[in-house]
């Protein structure tokens, strides 16, 4: 059993397991799927009272503190304990593009040419790490909710503003893909 779940799985399965979990939180209890406002129930869990966002009661909402703690102790054990060995399959011409724009290394899931302490403290890293991060907090924010909850949530709820919210996330993707990411 170890075994198999050691071995690169199809994409598919997750999408299925995903798109049983949104109906299943629905029907059982009601809730939405979304990550994004577990950082405002730890700041209202964690920050006194007083400032008018952080009151209400987060404690009904600690069921997502929990799947977020999931989320991290399951990719502590997929990381370290359930690590397939073999290479990391990357196609060919992606390959290419990637080493066309600076990135050599490919045997990590993250490129340490872009993402590493060392890379932190350049141009580049800062620009990708810091920047990059504050502007996904911003755009979370600023769009009410994440690429889980608009895009998995929102649209299987046939929501509007989700949809708009996951266009501009697939838009914003592609900028920064196509016209950011060489230039840096």
């Amino acid at each position: 059993m170890l075994e198999l779940l050691k071995q690169p799985w199809h994409w598919s399965v997750a999408g299925v397991i995903i798109g049983l979990f949104v109906p299943l939180l629905l029907v059982v209890g009601n809730k939405t799927f979304g990550i994004s406002s577990s950082m405002r129930h730890i700041c209202a869990a964690i920050l006194p009272a007083k400032i008018s966002y952080f009151k209400y009661d987060w404690k009904k909402e600690s069921w997502n503190l929990t799947f977020v703690a999931g989320v991290i102790i399951g990719g502590w054990i997929a990381s370290h304990l359930l690590t397939n060995p073999a290479p990391i399959k990357i196609a060919d011409s992606t390959k290419a593009y990637l080493q066309s724009i600076g990135i050599q290394e490919f045997g990590t899931l993250v490129p340490t040419d872009l993402f590493s302490w060392e890379n932190l403290f350049t141009l580049r890293g800062f620009t990708f790490i810091v920047v990059g991060g504050f502007l996904v907090g911003f755009g979370t924010r600023y769009a009410g909710g994440c690429t889980s909850g608009h895009s998995i949530m929102g649209l299987s709820n046939l929501q509007l503003p989700s949809l708009i919210a996951t266009i501009c996330f697939m838009i914003g993707g592609f900028i920064v893909t196509w016209l950011v990411i060489p230039y840096l």
